[in-house]
């Protein structure tokens, strides 16, 4: 066997070593989507309810008053959430965050404010790293199945520094997640909480409540409770995103190994047929050389 022909056939076989990952891992990030977007839905119905309850707490008071609520008259600090993936080999999908961060950050730089970093998940961590950005805090090994202790911590730290008034405004940079196809990086802000969030609809009839505690304590209670869940909804949306990336990216990733494979066989078959073609020359030439010295003794 030639030189040529054993080369192209070791890097067939090492393409077809790397399409059978692809593939396990376009499968593996297949049935994971299914189970994010389960987890999607199920986390939908609590913040509905959630917000229902302040709707009805923001009638019986009147007026919503509270902290988290706060529009502050000269806002000196932001803080950006950035949700990244713990891994890689899902395609664009961290840079897509990231550029949306750096976007973020720069309108915020234009109000004037300075702007903390909270991230979750290593990509974005190791990004900002490497660019001497400085990171208040991180959250890492969350990333595809985000769990709700990991929204409450979130969340407690980025309510506690709100309050303190270490930041004034919290904006969040995750993927929305609206289909297997159809992925969107995004920012939203999160604090302080729009009234009109969490007030309802004008003019819709609701049932009147006798609360205890008093409506204030209640809001004290809720609100936090809505911020961590939005926070919650975020990471959800983002775990999904990043599995149909993945999926999207692995899905390339085979056809492109299975097309390398098409070519290099065509490779492996012209050197085996050039060999061929070697050996026949040589054998016919050799049988031409015999039998001119067999003619002339």
């Amino acid at each position: 066997m030639g030189a040529r022909l054993r080369v192209v056939r070791r890097r067939i076989r090492s393409v077809q070593s790397t399409m059978k990952i692809t593939r396990a891992m376009e499968l593996i990030a297949a049935s994971r989507i299914l189970r994010a977007q389960q987890r999607v839905e199920q986390a939908r119905p609590y913040a509905i309810r959630l917000t229902e309850a302040m709707e009805d707490v923001a009638r019986q008071t009147g007026s919503l008053v509270h902290p988290l609520l706060e529009e502050r008259e000269h806002p000196e600090r932001a803080a950006a959430f950035v949700v990244t993936s713990d891994r890689g080999l899902a395609g664009a999908y961290n840079a897509n965050v990231l550029r949306r961060a750096e976007a973020l950050m720069r309108r915020l730089h234009d109000r004037g404010l300075d702007v903390r970093l909270y991230v979750a998940g290593r990509k974005g961590q190791s990004y900002f790293r490497f660019r001497g950005v400085p990171v208040e805090r991180a959250w890492t090994g969350i990333s595809e199945v985000p769990p709700y202790a990991a929204a409450e911590e979130i969340g407690r730290t980025i309510i506690e520094a709100f309050s303190s008034r270490e930041i004034d405004e919290l904006h969040a940079v995750y993927t929305d997640f609206r289909s297997a196809f159809t992925l969107r990086a995004t920012d939203k802000r999160f604090l302080p909480i729009a009234p009109e969030e969490v007030v309802g609809e004008p003019g819709r009839p609701a049932p009147e409540y006798v609360f205890e505690p008093a409506p204030g304590a209640i809001l004290d209670h809720l609100l936090p409770q809505y911020v961590t869940a939005k926070i919650y909804h975020s990471m959800l949306e983002s775990a999904a995103s990043e599995n149909a990336a993945r999926r999207r990216a692995m899905k390339a990733a085979t056809e492109n190994a299975e097309d390398l494979i098409k070519i290099l066989t065509r490779q492996a078959n012209q050197a085996r047929q050039a060999e061929i073609t070697t050996e026949i020359s040589e054998i016919v030439g050799g049988a031409e050389a015999l039998s001119r010295g067999a003619a002339g003794r």
